[in-house]
């Protein structure tokens, strides 16, 4: 019998996907004293009609105030590092097994949160260290198991806990609290099909490498091919390197963040290329771009998430309509344009929409060759749309 508190759904079938929203439950506005569970605890979840419907992760200083774990009977979920072993074991098998990933990097995400039914848990392999990106209270309060279950199956391994910024406050993680732990490491090197990349584990972006992009970056490599490539918020070089590997006729890279950018410039000389690294804002650029008369023949534009959430949304639109309608502008006739969204509140249409209205403002004619998402390491859920949070459009451009 489990000692888990109950919380109740408002509706006689609960809801599909992984998050039950506060307006959902029966009571929406109780919390921990208000007679149902401690926040960040793992509860049992009860339809209208009574009925057990699973396990989840509650939290009443969240919107979102369920996150399942699991859809009926779970006897595991009694013994909490038993349930995360089963999962992040089942998790492993298919990047190590299916995907072959070891075959070709050591930087691969090997927990993708509710594409892993593990709601609000990152974890990310950045070669001899795993980092653990955590979006819930919940999560965090199980770190120590879930850190043993990654020490059985990565012996060896630095494991880093860091609590996601963006969640925060929706989550009522105290401000006072770092919300960092694990091992200290350093800066090291991490390989992607031959191309060398300096990361950071547990520093800068998200976890401190975007393991989303590996299977898009040997694709852009491909497209760019004996063109002149202008790489915009290019981090540590994630595209720029594979391009000039591949053989890019020259690259220019430009980011704002003064810190990946040295590490991208390192790596650069690390895999014996030469780019030209600008540290630089990517609209200032363009629109000198926009009024030369040298024009690259490929360009990519990558920018960091732009819409948080829904709140954001429409200046988040803004922004991508600016950034797009001066990419498209900038290269040559006959050109590549490369475009990404990273925003999960934006969904594939409205961002091509986006894309289409400025290539009407660039007064450039666009075709779309190509539709990108992560890579597969990143599974998606059919019944949650913000899984499929990485677009990528690659356009032909005259």
């Amino acid at each position: 019998m489990s000692d888990y508190a109950q919380v109740h759904v408002a509706l006689e079938r609960l809801p599909q996907g992984p998050w039950i929203y506060a307006r959902l439950m029966d009571d929406p506005n109780a919390g921990y004293g208000g007679g149902l569970a401690p926040d960040g605890s793992i509860v049992e979840v009860i339809d209208g009609e009574g009925r057990f419907c699973g396990h989840g992760l509650y939290n009443s200083t969240s919107d979102i105030r369920v996150r399942m774990l699991s859809r009926g009977r779970r006897t595991d979920l009694d013994r909490p590092r038993e349930f995360l072993r089963r999962q992040i074991a089942s998790a492993l098998r298919l990047r190590r097994k299916l995907l072959r990933l070891d075959e070709v990097t050591d930087a691969y995400r090997v927990i993708h949160a509710e594409g892993d039914d593990l709601p609000g848990l990152i974890v990310d392999k950045l070669g001899d260290a795993l980092v653990c990106q955590h979006h819930s209270l919940g999560f965090w309060n199980l770190r120590g198991d879930v850190e043993a279950v990654l020490r059985e199956l990565f012996p060896g391994h630095a494991v880093l806990h860091r609590f996601a910024r963006t969640a925060r406050g929706a989550e009522g993680f105290p401000e006072s609290d770092p919300g960092a732990e694990g091992d200290t490491v350093a800066p090291r090197y991490i390989s992607e099909f031959g191309a060398k990349f300096l990361v950071h584990p547990g520093e800068s972006h998200k976890t401190g490498w975007f393991c989303d992009q590996r299977d898009n970056r040997v694709k852009m490599a491909s497209y760019v091919r004996g063109r002149d490539l202008l790489d915009l918020c290019c981090h540590a070089g994630g595209f720029a390197i594979p391009a000039m590997l591949g053989g890019a006729r020259s690259v220019t890279a430009v980011d704002l963040d003064e810190e990946p950018l040295a590490r991208a410039q390192e790596a650069a000389r690390h895999n014996g290329v030469e780019i030209e690294f600008h540290h630089a804002d990517a609209f200032d650029v363009l629109r000198e771009v926009n009024q030369s008369r040298r024009r690259p023949g490929a360009v990519i534009l990558d920018p960091h998430k732009l819409a948080k959430g829904k709140r954001d949304l429409e200046q988040a639109k803004s922004k991508y309509r600016d950034l797009n309608a001066l990419g498209i502008g900038a290269v040559a006739p006959g050109g590549i344009v490369a475009t990404f969204s990273c925003s999960g509140a934006l969904d594939l249409p409205s961002f091509a929409g986006i894309v289409f209205q400025a290539a009407r403002r660039a007064e450039r004619d666009v075709r779309l060759i190509e539709v990108l998402g992560a890579s597969a390491d990143h599974p998606q859920r059919p019944d949650f749309g913000r899984s499929r949070y990485l677009k990528g459009l690659v356009l032909a451009v005259d």
